[in-house]
């Protein structure tokens, strides 16, 4: 190892203090690694991280880019410890007082690999409290959205007993009720075909570095949501440098989180060209990739999936963001390109994807619904 290395490492070790006595420049990839050190070792002179702060997240991502396996693991139990989130955890009081915080559980997802197993199981139950509050806001809507625009669009009338949609039967034929027996005649029945037979394919497509964590816990309770419905067929894939099939995990959304691992690199073209291989009838799919598109993979073949899918006849909607953060840092290029495939390209709110998931599933331009619901669609 030359001097020149030497007094890298040192000045990477010090820190950014004017006293660290080397008087060595770093170039932009060491400023930027030694920002990460910084946030976490220096966190007392700086403010840190913050166990709620949704930096935490996109900073557990960034260690990934910059150290070994090794180091980061060393690093992520030292943010455990000076994070106070493994003191947090044996607090009864966090649990029963816990507010619903979507980076909390983000952090705790990052996180997984290293908590220690006594506090494993109160971690699951904070996300567990989390992830409920969130069901008890978002479900409702978006099966009434989903089963709405399925109705529309496809009822049979003449289901079977197990087929029938009682609801919207009960709703057709409240004007034969009959007041004598206390009954409706149910003159018109409505259903949805066979029940085991999906209507729609939906594919949520993951990317699951630690910028998105929060788009991760919402997609992970629409997930679990939208495969509790008959009507739809969903799969629900995450991706970093590889591809994982988390579907067998949608009916608990809690151990569906703790199954993805927020960090690491990207690859979309893997994550595409698993998602390609999956899909069966292209022309009654709704693929929804959920990325910033800052491809770490090939970026050619990652487009070229893009343009056969869309060729296929696959709906394909990507989603910059799915919370409420604001607009994402995303990769602009590719975004221009998709758009130009036609591929709506935009930052979604929780309240405002169940009708997103309405119009899609109903054939609808998204296009048109972004601009009337004022997403910033990139063009």
């Amino acid at each position: 190892m030359n001097k020149e290395e030497n007094i890298r490492r040192w000045r990477l070790l010090l820190g950014s203090e004017q006293n660290d006595g080397t008087g060595y420049q770093l170039n932009l990839q060491d400023q930027q690694m030694d920002n990460t050190l910084a946030a976490l070792y220096d966190s007392d002179k700086q403010g840190g991280l913050g166990a709620s702060s949704p930096n935490i997240n996109r900073w557990l991502g960034d260690i990934r880019s910059f150290f070994p396996n090794t180091v980061v693991q060393v690093m992520q139990r030292d943010a455990l410890e000076r994070l106070h989130l493994t003191q947090m955890l044996f607090e009864k009081e966090m649990l029963e007082n816990i507010t619903p915080d979507v980076h909390l559980v983000a952090t705790l997802m990052t996180l997984s690999r290293v908590i220690p197993d006594k506090t494993k199981d109160t971690a699951k139950q904070v996300v567990r409290k989390v992830v409920d509050a969130l069901l008890r806001k978002l479900a409702q809507p978006m099966q009434q959205a989903v089963i709405g625009s399925l109705n529309r669009s496809n009822r049979n009338r003449r289901p079977r007993h197990n087929e029938i949609n009682w609801h919207s039967t009960i709703l057709k034929n409240l004007k034969h009720y009959q007041p004598d027996y206390k009954t409706i005649i149910p003159e018109v029945k409505i259903g949805y075909g066979r029940k085991r037979s999906s209507l729609k394919d939906v594919v949520l497509c993951l990317d699951q570095s630690g910028s998105m964590g929060t788009s991760v816990v919402y997609s992970g309770i629409f997930g679990s949501v939208m495969a509790s419905i008959p009507a739809i067929k969903t799969k629900m894939v995450v991706f970093d440098t590889a591809v994982v099939d988390l579907t067998e995990e949608l009916d608990d959304p809690v151990d569906l989180l703790f199954g993805v691992q927020l960090g690491g690199g990207t690859d979309i073209n893997a994550a595409l060209t698993y998602c390609k291989q999956i899909i069966t009838r292209p022309l009654d799919t709704v693929l929804v990739l959920i990325t910033d598109l800052f491809e770490g993979g090939n970026e050619n073949e990652m487009r070229k999936r893009a343009v056969e899918l869309t060729a296929a006849g696959v709906q394909v909607i990507v989603l910059l963001a799915l919370n409420d953060d604001g607009a994402p840092a995303y990769d602009h290029g590719n975004a221009q390109f998709l758009a130009t495939l036609g591929i709506p390209v935009f930052a979604c709110s929780p309240d405002k994807f169940p009708d997103l998931m309405a119009q899609a599933l109903s054939k609808q331009d998204i296009t048109v619904w972004a601009a009337k619901e004022n997403l910033v669609m990139k063009k």
